[in-house]
């Protein structure tokens, strides 16, 4: 599974973060960055609710 944040979608709510801090953090912007290219199998169920739960809708998964 890879994921990727929108650059131009993202608002630095920080939701992603919360709910996965293993795969995401903040840019020094306050943008949401990966901090993973492959999403380990681990924290795939997180990923998918950041996913779910991201306001702006800006995380895609694939």
């Amino acid at each position: 599974m890879k994921v990727s944040v929108d650059d131009d979608s993202c608002r630095g709510h920080g939701v992603c973060l919360a709910l996965c801090p293993e795969v995401f953090d903040l840019s020094d912007g306050g943008y949401a960055v990966t901090l993973v290219s492959e999403v380990p199998p681990e924290h795939e169920d997180s990923v998918r609710e950041a996913a779910a739960s991201c306001p702006e809708r800006a995380i895609t998964i694939t």
